[in-house]
């Protein structure tokens, strides 16, 4: 969705940064990066985000009993998703508190729930794939992702594919890239490092 891209530069989520590149948790370096956190800052872009899930869920038509964010990020998207749609809202740890009761899924219970994860953002889906298996180990029917954005990266692709997976994305960094583009907020060396990049994360990675 265009709007989605819009959003993202208007809030100043994108950076474009070829000259000093930053490493994701993946190890994959890059020339740029996607802060999603900033939305619940900015509520009427941050209401086009949610209502834009909304429409996936309708238009898509998917089942949903429970939506569940990932920790931290995927939680206030999937907390707001969950009371736009009158849905119970729970959050999936990336790992378990050594007290309490150590619950890998908090909020309440999922078993035999069809449930909608929600991502802020997705790079090589491993966070998404962990989360997925998580849910499962839980007894819930997960089938779909939600993401504000994905860098659209053929090994996350693939690991939604092995995962039975459906991900619906609401825009991808190619998208805000043109968008970056036409609004002059990127100039030609950075677009130029981010379009090698996106073609080939790892390879783009390895020469930086």
């Amino acid at each position: 969705m265009r709007e989605i891209a819009q959003a993202i530069l208007e809030i100043g989520a994108a950076g474009f940064c070829a000259q000093s590149p930053i490493t994701f948790k993946s190890g994959i370096v890059s020339p740029v990066y996607c802060d999603n956190r900033r939305f619940p800052y900015w509520p009427a872009q941050w209401k086009l985000v949610i209502e834009g899930f909304a429409k996936v869920i309708v238009s898509e038509g998917i089942a949903c009993d429970v939506i569940a964010g990932v920790e931290a990020a995927g939680i206030p998207h999937s907390a707001a998703l969950g009371f736009a749609t009158s849905k119970p809202s729970v959050f999936v740890r990336k790992q378990a508190k050594d007290h309490g009761t150590k619950k890998l899924v908090e909020g309440g219970d999922v078993a035999g729930k069809r449930v909608v994860l929600v991502e802020d953002l997705v790079t090589t889906g491993m966070s998404s794939q962990a989360a997925i298996e998580m849910l499962r180990a839980e007894g819930a029917e997960c089938s779909d992702c939600f993401a504000i954005i994905s860098y659209g990266f053929a090994e996350a692709e693939e690991k939604f594919r092995e995962a039975g997976v459906k991900l619906h994305a609401l825009t991808n960094f190619a998208e805000v890239l043109e968008e970056a583009k036409a609004a002059h907020r990127v100039n030609a060396e950075d677009a130029a490092a981010v379009t090698e990049w996106l073609q080939n994360p790892r390879a783009w990675s390895a020469r930086a």
